[in-house]
C-alpha cells in the first residue's frame, strides 16, 4: 500500500527547513517543493526522503539555481511509494504534467502522434491520431514527428490499400472514392473486397507497423510463390506489387542492417545552450529525429540532463530493447531497471557502441552540432533584435518576455483576440492562447482589448505566473488607453504597453509606436532591426487571430446552414452531421438517404435538399 504524507508549515519567514526535513520519512518517494503562494518549484525523488530534503538546507550552494529555489521554498509536500524506482517513475510523471519552474523540461508540449487501426468494424480504419488513447483499437506509436507518421501512413494505404475514410462516409459510400482511383484503398464501402482478404491486409500492415519487416516479407513472398503455383497470377501480381512498395519505401528510407528497434539519444551544449538529438530506428527501419532543447540545464551535468531526457520522452512511450547514448545517465543502473519493467523486457544503456551503430551516433553528435550552431545564431538574432528595442524605448534593461495581442472578427462577428508571446527563444508557440470574446456591442475593438486583456493579466496575476516586460496592443492610442486602465484596475500598471499603430499608407515598415504619457509617439527606422522585430510579433499575433476567426465563422456557418432550414434545430442538426460525418457528405445525400437518420420525414428530407443542392 503506497501512504502519502503532507508537510505545510507556516509560511512566511518562520520557514525552518531543517527542522522540517527532521519529520520525514526515511523510505523512499517524491518531494514537492512550492513557495508562498503554493505554486510548484520543484519534484525530485529520493531513496531516503528525510536525508535528501534534509540536504537542501543544511548546506550553502554554490549553484546560483539552487540558492534562488531553496529561498523561495515555503511549503513541502511527499509521497511515499515502496521503490526508488516507483519514485523515479513518479517524479517524470509529474515533471511531465506539473511542469515545475525549476526541474530540467524537454519543451515539447505537443501530444505525441501515433497511428490508429480502429476496432469494432468489419474493415478497422488506419488514421493519424493525436491525444489521449482512450478509444477503443490498436495504436502504434508513438513517432518522433507528424511526417515520419504520415510516411508510415502513406505506406500502409500505398501496400495494403486499408481505408482512410470515417465510419460516416464509410457508411454511405454508394460508389468507390479517388482513393480507390488512385489505388490507395481497397473500397470495402463497396465491397470491392471481401472481409478475409481486407483482414489479411491488415494483418500484414499490423506486421510492417509493429517493426516485423523481414517476417512479413517471408510472408508474402511465400504467398507469391504458392499463388503463382496455383495459376493465381493475378494475385500473385498483387502481391508481388506490395513487396516491390515495401522495397521502394526502404530504399528512400535508410534501412540499417541487423538493427531491431532502438533510439539514439544524443546530448550537445554550448554557452549555456543544450541540444538533444534524438533518432528512432524500428524493424531496422530509421523513421527519422528530432531534437529537443530542455529548459534549465544551467550547472546540470550532462547525466543530470540525460536522466531527465529520458524520464520525460518515455512518460509515454514504450523503451525500445536498445538505447543508444552519448552520456550514461546518473544512476544508470535504476534507469536500466525502470525502463526495463516499463518496457517489459529487457532494456539496454550503451554508451560506447561499436560498428555501424558507433557510426550513426556519431552521425547523430554531428547533426546535433549543427542544429545547436543554428540555435545559437538564431539566439544572437533575438538578443540584437531584443537590444536594439530596448535602446529606441530607452528602457534600463532588455526584455526577456513580450506578449502582443490583436482582434479580428467580421462585421463583428464570431470575434476572437489572440496573444502571442516572444522571448529569449524567439516566438515560443507554445505559450500563445486565443480567447472567444463574448458579451459586447459587435465590432467595438476597443471593448473587445478591455476584455481579453482583463482576462489574461487577471489569471496570471492571481496564479503568481510570470508576467511580460513588454506588452504589445495592435491598435493607436484608443487600444493603448484600454491596456493602461486594465492594468491600473488590476494593480499591474508597473508594466510597460506599446501601442503599434498601420500608418496612414497601412503598409509594413510606416508604422508608429505609441507610448504611455508622458513619452511621445516613435517613428521607427523601417530598416532597424526593432521594427522587423516588431512587425514580426505583430504580423503573428494577426495571423493567429484571423485563424481562430476563421475557425470559429466555419463553424459558425456550418450550424447556421442547417439551422436556417424550418424544422430543424440544433438536436436534428448533430443528428445529421454525425450520421454522415459533415456538412459536404450531407449536401451529396439524396431524400432516400436522409430518410434513414431518425426523425426526417420525406417533407423534411426534400426540404434539406432543395436548401442545400437548389
Amino acid at each position: 500500500m503506497v501512504n502519502e504524507s503532507v508537510a505545510a508549515p507556516p509560511s512566511g519567514d518562520d520557514f525552518d527547513g531543517v527542522k522540517l526535513a527532521r519529520r520525514l520519512s526515511t523510505e523512499p518517494g517524491v518531494y514537492l517543493f512550492r513557495d508562498a503562494r503554493g505554486k510548484l518549484l520543484y519534484v525530485g525523488k529520493a531513496r531516503n526522503l528525510r536525508k535528501r530534503v534534509r540536504s537542501y538546507f543544511e548546506r550553502q550552494h554554490d549553484d546560483r539555481r539552487l540558492q534562488r529555489m531553496v529561498s523561495q521554498i515555503r511549503r513541502i509536500d511527499t509521497q511515499l511509494v515502496r521503490t526508488e524506482s516507483e519514485a523515479l517513475l513518479l517524479e517524470n510523471e509529474w515533471i511531465k504534467t506539473l511542469r515545475p519552474r525549476f526541474n530540467i523540461r524537454l519543451r515539447d508540449d505537443k501530444s505525441y502522434p501515433w497511428i490508429h487501426l480502429s476496432s469494432g468494424h468489419d474493415y478497422p480504419r488506419a488514421s493519424f491520431y493525436r491525444g489521449a488513447r482512450n478509444r477503443g483499437g490498436e495504436y502504434f506509436g508513438p513517432y518522433p514527428s507528424a511526417s515520419a507518421t504520415r510516411e508510415t501512413l502513406n505506406l500502409i494505404y500505398r501496400a495494403f490499400k486499408i481505408r482512410s475514410c470515417r465510419d460516416s462516409v464509410f457508411e454511405h459510400r454508394s460508389r468507390p472514392c479517388l482513393q480507390y482511383q488512385i489505388k490507395r484503398c481497397s473500397a470495402p464501402c463497396v465491397g470491392y473486397i471481401s472481409r478475409s482478404d481486407y483482414a489479411r491486409d491488415l494483418h500484414a500492415a499490423r506486421l510492417l507497423l509493429a517493426g516485423k519487416s523481414s517476417r512479413l516479407r517471408a510472408q508474402l513472398t511465400e504467398r507469391m510463390q504458392q499463388a503463382s503455383a496455383d495459376l493465381q497470377f493475378e494475385q500473385a501480381a498483387q502481391l508481388r506489387d506490395q513487396l516491390q512498395t515495401l522495397s521502394r519505401a526502404e530504399s528512400q528510407q535508410f534501412v540499417m542492417a541487423d538493427a531491431g528497434d532502438m533510439d539514439y539519444i544524443a546530448l550537445r551544449r554550448e554557452h549555456g545552450v543544450t541540444v538533444v538529438q534524438l533518432m528512432t530506428v524500428r524493424g531496422g527501419r530509421n523513421l527519422g529525429s528530432q531534437s529537443f532543447f530542455p529548459d534549465n540545464t544551467e550547472q546540470r551535468s550532462d547525466a543530470e540532463i540525460m536522466a531527465a531526457v529520458l524520464g520525460q520522452y518515455y512518460h509515454v512511450r514504450k523503451p525500445p530493447a536498445e538505447i543508444i547514448l552519448s552520456q550514461l545517465p546518473e544512476e544508470d543502473a535504476l534507469w536500466r531497471q525502470v525502463l526495463s519493467e516499463r518496457a517489459g523486457r529487457k532494456v539496454r544503456l550503451v554508451a560506447n557502441p561499436r560498428s555501424s551503430r558507433a557510426q550513426w551516433l556519431k552521425q547523430l553528435l554531428h547533426n546535433a552540432e549543427e542544429t545547436l550552431r543554428l540555435r545559437m545564431t538564431e539566439q544572437t538574432d533575438v538578443s540584437s533584435r531584443l537590444q536594439d528595442l530596448a535602446r529606441q524605448l530607452r528602457l534600463e534593461s532588455v526584455p526577456q518576455r513580450i506578449e502582443c495581442f490583436d482582434i479580428s472578427h467580421s462585421s463583428g462577428q464570431q470575434t476572437v483576440a489572440s496573444c502571442v508571446v516572444y522571448d529569449h527563444s524567439g516566438l515560443n508557440r507554445s505559450e500563445y492562447r486565443r480567447f472567444n470574446i463574448t458579451g459586447i456591442q459587435p465590432g467595438d475593438d476597443y471593448a473587445a482589448m478591455r476584455q481579453v486583456l482583463t482576462r489574461r493579466y487577471r489569471r496570471l496575476r492571481d496564479a503568481g505566473a510570470v508576467l511580460p516586460d513588454l506588452i504589445v496592443v495592435d491598435g493607436g492610442q484608443g487600444q493603448l488607453t484600454q491596456a493602461l486602465e486594465v492594468l491600473a484596475d488590476l494593480e499591474l500598471q508597473h508594466l510597460l504597453v506599446l501601442g503599434v499603430a498601420k500608418g496612414r499608407s497601412r503598409r509594413a515598415g510606416f508604422e508608429r509606436w505609441i507610448l504611455p504619457p508622458p513619452q511621445a509617439v516613435i517613428k521607427p527606422k523601417s530598416d532597424s532591426s526593432a521594427a522587423h522585430l516588431l512587425q514580426l510579433i505583430r504580423d503573428e499575433a494577426h495571423r493567429f487571430a484571423i485563424t481562430g476567426h476563421r475557425q470559429a465563422r466555419a463553424k459558425a456557418s456550418k450550424a447556421s446552414t442547417l439551422e436556417r432550414i424550418p424544422g430543424i434545430g440544433s438536436a436534428r442538426r448533430r443528428e445529421l452531421l454525425n450520421h454522415f460525418g459533415g456538412l459536404q457528405e450531407l449536401r451529396n445525400a439524396g431524400v432516400e438517404e436522409l430518410l434513414k437518420v431518425p426523425g426526417i420525414s420525406r417533407q423534411l428530407a426534400a426540404r434539406i435538399v432543395d436548401a442545400l443542392q437548389g
